[in-house]
């Protein structure tokens, strides 16, 4: 099994879910084929995955843009009118990462 480290690319193996899976909540349908950047090696066994937007299937990156779309609203509308008027191009076009939480074991190089 290869030592992970942050920036390395990384694709979530697909494979049946188990029933120990399913009780621990570490591998979910959805998660088969996403690939990404590591973010965070917590230990040998679980690293953090912040998931490539393009490898996501059109649903889940439908409803990652729109749950981007209103924590961008929700922070704008909390805003008093002066302060969002100070706000950078790149503030306001915030961009919501995906990360997931993988086994290491599901993982394999992109």
């Amino acid at each position: 099994m290869p030592k992970w480290k942050e920036g390395d690319q990384v694709r979530v193996v697909s494979r049946e879910v188990t029933e120990e899976d399913r009780k621990k909540n570490r591998y979910f349908e959805h998660m088969a084929g996403l690939s990404g950047t590591i973010e965070n090696v917590y230990s040998d066994a679980e690293v953090a995955v912040r998931v490539d937007p393009i490898s996501m299937s059109k649903i889940t990156r439908d409803v990652h843009t729109t749950a981007t779309q209103r924590m961008k609203d929700k922070f704008l509308d909390g805003l008093p009118q002066e302060q969002r008027r100070n706000l950078t191009e790149e503030e306001l076009d915030f961009k919501a990462q995906y990360v997931l939480l993988v086994q290491a074991i599901d993982l394999e190089s992109a």
